[in-house]
């Protein structure tokens, strides 16, 4: 029988272009053992005691550098199954802004970076739950809707 295991966090980051939101995706190194070369937001374990919002952070500037101006989590759980552990995986997603103009500086997990389109990031992004995750941030916290407020984690408490 499959266990559940809720110990991986990602973070969807944007920035915006004047009016229009734009996503950073990563691409995994090559030699990565686990889906090499392909997009992602920034992704990451639990570690130890942390909490998932701590993970969540620290990921974000082990992978980029970033902090961010404002930070929220994204009201989706992201799901996927390991067979090879036959493991079924639940991921808490966040979303972070940064200011336009930012660059992130990669960690040897990922090789190159993407500020896109929503569109765009959609193309390239590999896993439903993602695509999915990015049209809830985008609905729900972009367009400031009331789960924007009630979602957001102040900066200055992090």
């Amino acid at each position: 029988m499959s266990t559940i295991e809720c110990n991986i966090v990602e973070v969807c980051i944007f920035c915006f272009s004047g009016n229009a939101p734009r996503f950073l995706l990563l691409r995994r190194s090559k030699t990565d053992r686990i889906y090499p070369d392909t997009w992602q937001m920034v992704s990451g374990s639990i570690e130890g005691n942390e909490t998932a919002v701590k993970a969540s952070l620290r990921e974000l500037k082990e992978e980029t550098g970033l902090m961010p101006e404002r930070y929220w989590l994204v009201p989706h759980m992201n799901t996927f199954l390991n067979p090879k552990r036959d493991v079924v995986h639940i991921s808490a997603v966040f979303a972070a802004q940064v200011p336009e103009g930012t660059m992130p500086v990669l960690s040897q997990e990922h090789y190159e970076f993407e500020w896109c389109s929503s569109d765009r990031a959609k193309q390239l992004l590999v896993w439903p739950g993602q695509v999915q995750a990015l049209d809830i941030i985008h609905e729900y916290i972009i367009q400031g809707k009331l789960a924007a407020m009630l979602t957001e984690i102040p900066v200055g408490k992090m």
